[in-house]
């Protein structure tokens, strides 16, 4: 693996690090971890990397990346920037023969994201996003017992994202992570809905496997003067009839990451909780069952993606390794010429196209005070 962005300073980088080694499976070999070229070499003397594979720039990294050795060279690059800077390294990535593994939202836009995903169909390589929150073990049952009918015909679904973080004006108090999030030229059109709203989204299309048809949205930046929403509230209808709520927020004061989702059908309902991971409750007017992971007969996809014995929490790291263990199967799978065992998903670009059409989407809907109901057109 090479990694563009993930500084020292940077709380994500060393995320997507840990999460990539977790397995063995994953050696970080080269990276540009900042714009700035002192900081990529300090981060890289920290990491032990050798000098000649930090380098300045990420076209510098592809392109003498490109020159070395098959089996020398990296496979794949790992993205890890502000959003502005997705699209850029992974267009050239993609054209230079690397697969690339991208931190979500996928681009700055719903243009770049349509672009990146024609690119990467084009090259054949393989493409994923991390949208961590997919790879918990009860989010794979949950997924499971919602395709196999446990909870019948999926009527509503509620989903909600509350954090607290931002609920002071941040931006102006040399906080790097509120900076760049809260600034349109690098975070894009939304703030708190690009952010954190974009996994909400994910999480409800994931576990239902129905798709979001039309909303109708209202976002707000509350903290004066700030230039990209830090609340939002929005109604979903799904293509096949079921109604929805999906609310994020980052002025929630007090809250910390808060995400929850509830998905109710004819026959049963579920809850999962991110701070709770290890627990997804299955509700029906008969009583509650409790599930937790490596304890009785589940499903095929939570059992490959749990990692301890019953009664030992797994959680964030655990999650994020899922992604790029199971990214990195399916690299194997591709430099061998065969298909990749579906067992072990992980976002694709596909999903990173709907979540830029999503914020697009509740934007034009927030923006239009004439029209109740917004098409979902990506």
């Amino acid at each position: 693996m090479g990694m563009v962005g993930g500084g020292l300073d940077a709380f994500i980088g060393a995320v997507h690090r840990r999460a990539a080694g977790f397995d063995g499976e994953i050696e970080l070999v080269c990276g540009c971890f900042s714009s700035s070229p002192d900081k990529s070499k300090a981060t890289g003397h920290a990491l032990y990397l050798p000098e000649d594979r930090v380098y300045s720039s990420f076209q510098e990294m592809i392109e003498r990346e490109k020159a070395l050795p098959e089996g020398e060279r990296m496979d794949f690059l790992s993205i890890v920037t502000p959003n502005h800077m997705h699209f850029p390294p992974a267009k050239m990535a993609l054209e230079n023969g690397f697969h690339v593994m991208c931190d979500k939202p996928m681009t700055l836009n719903l243009a770049e994201a349509k672009e990146l995903a024609a690119i990467v169909e084009k090259s054949g390589l393989v493409f994923g996003l991390t949208h961590n929150y997919t790879g918990y073990p009860m989010v794979k049952e949950a997924r499971d017992m919602v395709r196999n009918g446990k909870l019948g015909k999926i009527r509503k679904v509620v989903v909600e994202y509350p954090q607290g973080w931002l609920s002071k004006d941040e931006e102006h108090n040399d906080y790097k992570q509120a900076i760049w999030r809260t600034d349109p030229a690098r975070s894009g059109a939304a703030g708190c809905m690009g952010d954190i709203g974009t996994h909400a989204e994910n999480l409800a299309e994931y576990v239902t496997g129905l798709q979001i048809s039309e909303l109708c949205a209202d976002l707000t930046a509350f903290v004066p003067g700030r230039q990209l929403d830090d609340d939002g509230n929005v109604l979903l209808r799904f293509d096949n009839g079921a109604k929805g709520v999906l609310h994020a927020s980052q002025v929630a004061n007090g809250e910390e990451n808060s995400l929850k989702i509830y998905v109710w059908g004819e026959l049963g309902g579920l809850e999962w909780h991110q701070m709770e991971p290890n627990t997804l409750k299955y509700k029906t007017q008969e009583g509650q069952r409790i599930i937790r992971p490596n304890v009785g007969t589940l499903s095929a996809s939570a059992s490959a993606h749990w990692r301890l014995p019953a009664g030992h929490p797994e959680g964030f790291f655990e999650a994020f390794a899922n992604l790029y263990r199971n990214f990195a199967y399916a690299v194997k799978a591709h430099m061998e010429g065969r298909e990749a065992d579906p067992l072990y998903d992980f976002p694709k670009a596909s999903d990173g196209v709907r979540g830029l059409a999503f914020i697009d989407t509740v934007i034009a809907s927030s923006q239009d005070d004439s029209t109740k109901w917004t098409k979902f057109v990506q």
